[in-house]
């Protein structure tokens, strides 16, 4: 089980968290909202050394307080999950976009505690003023090494949300549709859940492996 959640949160926080040189723009915009938030998520995580030490509650809050607000996760665990969503029932949907969250904030937290200043630069942005789907670029520098790392964003009536990530050319989502889609075949939906609260146990415990 090591090698089945290997991604994506690394790519997330990076993403949010390395935005040394970004400056505030415009939240309505696509670019703008990311480079805004990640400028927020920066300051934060300097002025928190609990953070800084992987403290899991604070990591947490700061997932909930400052990302979750522009990210639409529910929809991300939709389309990872694909047709199986539609067989999960209301509870089972809400308790897995939950536990899925948590598996991702409990297995690179470690990667916030890293954050120093790396250096970020967006690529330009291009789209028309019509598209209510767009791709936001980036590459972050750190250590020297570039990091390929986009943002996929639609438009809601409350705003641009992110729902994927693609770090290195891998998107968040392909990465997880074959795996929830092998536990619910031999297992069924609770057993994808069961799944994925017995691996944040684990993690919790720092019984993981």
């Amino acid at each position: 089980m090591k090698k089945l959640f290997l991604l994506p949160l690394f790519a997330v926080l990076m993403a949010f968290c390395s935005g040394a040189f970004a400056q505030a723009g415009d939240m309505s915009t696509p670019d703008g909202l990311v480079k805004t938030v990640t400028s927020q998520v920066l300051d934060q995580i300097k002025a928190d050394k609990q953070i800084q030490s992987g403290n899991i509650t604070r990591i947490t809050e700061l997932v909930n307080e400052k990302i979750l607000p522009y990210t639409d996760f529910t929809r991300t665990t939709r389309l990872v999950m694909g047709r199986n969503w539609n067989t999960a029932t209301p509870e089972q949907q809400k308790q897995i976009v939950e536990q899925f969250k948590l598996l991702l904030i409990r297995t690179y937290s470690g990667a916030l505690a890293q954050v120093r200043n790396q250096q970020v630069e967006y690529k330009p942005f291009r789209a028309d003023p019509s598209d209510t789907d767009v791709v936001v670029r980036s590459v972050v520098v750190n250590n020297g090494s570039p990091i390929q790392l986009d943002y996929r964003l639609y438009k809601t009536p409350q705003g641009w949300k992110v729902y994927d990530i693609n770090v290195l050319g891998a998107w968040l989502i392909q990465a997880y549709q074959q795996q929830f889609s092998e536990q619910i075949q031999q297992h069924g939906v609770d057993g994808l859940l069961q799944f994925l609260t017995q691996r944040n146990q684990q993690l919790a415990s720092g019984k993981a492996s």
